[in-house]
């Protein structure tokens, strides 16, 4: 099956689910190798979050309460074609009054600090890779912002790898700030009712999918956003999804996040790594995409110095706690039977990033640029009709550990 037809069919039933219902589907394999989708992407709050997100987007392209269509200079819905490619970034995409000296310092702090992490991440896998180079897409908004996305594909290692960063100028309904976010604080203060609220986003987004089976998918996001009444606040997260289970594989990875945490508070591994297992929940299979890490959204409850160098010390430890399970694996002798497990595993990928993830969700309502939001998807996937894994099998070790949730460290 090409890419157009399946993308098609993929879609349309994330669609259909959305709306409660799904067409259904028979033993099939997706091959989306003819052509290169650029992004990733953005987990943000817990299942929940799924709803909150449509109702945003509905409301940010809905009528104002007077009836009249709102068209501000910074809406949403910042359209399709509102994103223009240029030869090189500028040196900064956050607006020259807003940082590092302007109104707004963290907005330009963070920036330099993920831009910084995008080049010594890609650095590090196209090492570990030793075949593939990352490609370099950047593009501008003319309301300010923009963003790169780096990609490798068809690597010694990685069949696809995107880390992308992006710089978000926009606004939005009160309504839609309200819905979109979790805890219950006026976003909004000193607003007139009805006045939309000019936002800013930052972040840094990345997906890898390597070719071995037994070595796993990686995502990662981290992001800052504020609004220019004040209210800001951090999210981000990273997590790992292998086919197979190796208990000192996962000892390593949520070992290394958890030492992240306890250096910044020792309450954040536990309640960190419980949302991420939340988060990462596929309803209709009753099983998770993967076997988690850390997540978290909505995060202002201390001084945003504190926050930004636990954002920085998370995303700079993507490389220590991923590379080493890589590099010990990559040469792992594999059958096809454990390849097209693979596949079918990036086939619950696939579901839970169209149905579920926010961040796809809420890029595919309000016009973001669709390369950068769908780079998550792998370039191969598989599904096959009401497949079981045997009992007692490595497929099936690893399926009781997607339907129950364990700790790892």
């Amino acid at each position: 099956m090409n890419f157009g037809a399946a993308t098609l069919l993929v879609f349309t039933a994330a669609v259909s689910a959305a709306k409660g219902f799904a067409p259904g589907v028979g033993k099939s394999f997706v091959n989306t190798r003819s052509t290169s989708l650029e992004g990733t992407s953005s987990p943000t709050v817990e299942k929940e979050g799924f709803q909150r997100s449509l109702l945003a987007a509905q409301l940010a392209n809905s009528k104002s309460s007077n009836g009249v269509k709102a068209t501000d200079a910074n809406p949403v819905k910042i359209g399709w074609d509102s994103h223009q490619a240029v030869e090189k970034a500028p040196d900064s995409l956050v607006r020259e009054g807003d940082g590092p000296d302007g109104n707004y310092p963290m907005r330009s702090r963070f920036e330099k600090m993920i831009r910084e992490a995008q080049i010594s991440i890609t650095s590090a896998i196209e090492e570990i890779d030793g075949k593939a180079k990352f490609q370099e897409d950047s593009w501008i908004r003319a309301n300010g912002g923009g963003g790169m996305s780096r990609v490798l594909k068809d690597g010694a290692v990685w069949e696809k790898a995107g880390v992308n960063l992006s710089v978000v100028y926009g606004s939005m309904p009160q309504e839609a700030l309200a819905a979109a976010t979790e805890r219950g604080v006026d976003r909004a203060k000193g607003m007139a009712p009805g006045e939309r609220v000019p936002f800013f986003a930052c972040g840094l987004s990345c997906v890898m999918h390597p070719r071995n089976p037994h070595c796993p998918t990686m995502h990662f996001n981290y992001r800052y956003f504020e609004t220019d009444g004040g209210v800001w606040w951090f999210g981000g997260g990273t997590d790992i999804t292998p086919s197979y289970l190796n208990l000192d594989d996962m000892k390593h990875f949520h070992g290394t996040y958890k030492e992240v945490c306890d250096r910044h508070d020792p309450e954040f591994y536990p309640k960190f790594k419980a949302w991420a297992d939340r988060y990462f929940m596929i309803p209709h299979r009753n099983e998770t995409r993967g076997l988690g890490g850390i997540f978290f959204d909505d995060l202002n409850d201390r001084d945003p110095e504190l926050l930004y160098q636990f954002a920085k010390d998370a995303v700079n430890s993507v490389v220590p706690a991923y590379g080493p399970i890589c590099e010990a694996h990559k040469d792992d002798p594999f059958t096809e039977k454990e390849k097209q497990w693979q596949q079918m595993r990036r086939g619950r990928y696939v579901e839970f990033n169209l149905v579920y993830d926010r961040g796809t969700v809420f890029g595919l309502k309000t016009g973001g640029r669709i390369e950068s939001i769908l780079m998550s998807l792998p370039e191969t996937a598989r599904w096959e009709y009401n497949h079981h894994p045997e009992p007692g099998s490595p497929e099936a070790e690893i399926m009781d550990a997607f339907k129950h949730a364990r700790e790892w460290v």
